[in-house]
C-alpha cells in the first residue's frame, strides 16, 4: 500500500481550497492509499526532514520511499491520476 502525505498549514488558502478535494480522494482510494496529512505547524520536523519548502507539498511514499512529489493545488482528476500512476 503506499502512503500519500499531505504537507499543509491551516493559514494557507491552496491548502485549504485542498481539503475537501483530500477528503473525497481518500474516502475513494480507502483500503488502496494510506492518507497522512501532516501539518507544517504542529511537525515542523517532519517537513524538515522531507525538504518540504512551500505549500501545499504532496509526496507518495512506495515501500518506505519517496518516489514522487507535486506542490500547488491541484483538480482532484490531476491528484487521481497522479495516485493512480503510482498504485
Amino acid at each position: 500500500m503506499i502512503q500519500l502525505l499531505d504537507f499543509y498549514a491551516d493559514w494557507c488558502g491552496p491548502c485549504q481550497v485542498m481539503k475537501p478535494i483530500f477528503k473525497e480522494v481518500e474516502k475513494e482510494y480507502e483500503g488502496r492509499v494510506e492518507f497522512k496529512q501532516i501539518d507544517v505547524e504542529a511537525e515542523g520536523a517532519l517537513a524538515q526532514e522531507f525538504g518540504v519548502m512551500s505549500i501545499p507539498t504532496f509526496v507518495i511514499i512506495k515501500e518506505g520511499k519517496e518516489v514522487s512529489r507535486k506542490l500547488g493545488a491541484m483538480p482532484k482528476d490531476v491528484l487521481k491520476s497522479w495516485i493512480d500512476a503510482h498504485l
